[in-house]
């Protein structure tokens, strides 16, 4: 079954292997714990308003020195880890890491007040807090899963293509390197602006459950890198140098026309947030419904489609599946499959959520006025 899907060379560690891939999650939770508590940060006020002084939550924001320091250690192979040990281990580390997040709900939900007509399986999944910050808030688990998420997302597509290079050598496959250079840019981005995450609604909707653990450490840290379990062990497409290069900058053109468009939504509206009369990137005037004490956004890219971010990312996704180059292989189109399947989805789910947070009325007018949800002029 293992050969058949093509990714027996991850199962090949030896047994004290194998265990310490299972509680390498647990050894990163913890450094990067302690790395984000003892390591400069700024301080800025949130989106979220904390319930016991009716003020914005305070973050400390260091992601971005976070990043780059573990970067460092693995690019050098800090401590005599190897830089393909990620990758060799990964399937090990989801085992674990699935474990270890099964506990830290537990703790989490467990110790937190039930919610008033909620099952507790609910509440394991979706967590009876919204926030949970310790040491005078120094410490957010929120931001700590966006840390530890996005920089090991980073370091397994840069392991999987240190491996790649070590089976293949000058028969590798430069889309492999395009795809770790792809996650880690990606990865640095979402540092640089990561007062915008602030903003999103993660942070400002979801309760602190397995979901969020989850999704937060292994899913996004090791799960998003799941076409390289099996593409990581195809060499070169063998394309010709004319196609390699039509290949190579049109993947490339669409993962930055993904990335724009994600981005500058998600920046237009944090821009809004913040100073709803300001025009974006000094262009841009903002329109907007008024519904109550609250506005809906309508200019710009948000007049576009209702989640035109989602847009951004499925092209971003589907930019990962062609990257590769071995088209009609199926692990190429694991994540535009799942980003596909997610964002269809949650755009159902945000539609309901901003039915009742704006109220019906203004909702139907910003449908009306914004007819498509998520790509212009098919859905």
């Amino acid at each position: 079954m293992i050969d058949w899907l093509g990714i027996d060379h991850l199962f090949e560690l030896s047994r004290t292997e194998a265990i310490a891939g299972f509680f390498t999650p647990l050894a990163i939770f913890a450094v990067f714990a302690v790395a984000q508590l003892i390591l400069p940060a700024r301080r800025v006020p949130g989106y979220v308003i904390n319930p016991a002084t009716g003020e914005p939550r305070s973050y400390r924001l260091n992601g971005l020195i976070v990043f780059l320091i573990a970067l460092v250690v693995w690019a050098f192979e800090v401590g005599g880890m190897p830089r393909d040990w990620f990758y060799r281990s990964s399937v090990y580390a989801v085992a674990g890491g699935t474990v270890f997040t099964v506990l830290f709900t537990l703790v989490a939900v467990l110790t937190q007040p039930p919610r008033p007509g909620e099952r507790l399986i609910w509440d394991l999944w979706t967590g009876r807090a919204q926030e949970l910050s310790f040491f005078n808030e120094r410490f957010d688990v929120k931001m700590w899963f966006y840390v530890v998420g996005g920089t090991m997302l980073a370091l397994n597509a840069l392991s999987g293509a240190a491996w790649h290079y070590d089976q293949f050598g000058d028969d590798f496959n430069p889309g492999v390197f395009l795809y770790a250079a792809f996650f880690t840019f990606y990865v640095l981005d979402y540092f640089i602006f990561e007062r915008v995450q602030l903003y999103t609604y993660d942070l400002i909707h979801e309760g602190v459950g397995f979901k969020l653990f989850w999704g937060g450490l292994v899913v996004y840290g090791w799960l998003f890198i799941l076409p390289l379990w099996g593409m990581a062990a195809h060499p070169d497409p063998g394309f010709s140098t004319g196609w390699t290069y039509v290949w190579l900058i049109g993947v490339g053109s669409l993962f930055l026309l993904g990335w724009s468009i994600s981005r500058g939504a998600n920046l237009q509206k944090y821009t809004f947030k913040r100073w709803p009369e300001r025009r974006f990137l000094g262009l841009i005037e903002p329109e907007y419904i008024e519904a109550g004490d609250r506005k809906i956004l309508t200019s710009g890219l948000w007049g576009v489609a209702r989640h035109f971010n989602y847009m951004g990312e499925g092209f971003l996704s589907l930019s990962i599946a062609l990257v590769f180059g071995h088209f009609a292989n199926p692990w190429a189109w694991t994540y535009f499959v799942f980003i596909v399947t997610l964002f269809t989805w949650r755009q159902r789910s945000d539609d309901a959520f901003c039915a009742e947070k704006y109220g019906a009325e203004k909702w139907a007018e910003y449908q009306e006025r914004v007819p498509y949800r998520i790509m212009p002029g098919v859905y």
